[in-house]
């Protein structure tokens, strides 16, 4: 084997070392990062609700 041949192969070993240290430790995407915290949102505020419905009123008319 030639040195350039040794050189070629132990800069493939330490290349793919280099690439594997930063898949695990960069962030890539999603992965290697804190999830994000879920957005809270403040409850609206409460509608009084609609009175219930009641029976038809019944007045008193005076006879004439």
């Amino acid at each position: 084997m030639s040195s350039e041949s040794v050189g070629g192969i132990l800069g493939a070993i330490v290349a793919a070392i280099v690439l594997a240290v930063a898949v695990v430790f960069g962030p890539i995407g999603q992965y290697g990062k804190p999830p994000k915290p879920a957005k809270v949102e403040p409850a609206p505020a409460a509608v009084p609700a609609a009175p219930a419905p009641r029976g038809p009123v019944i007045k008193e008319v005076p006879n004439q």
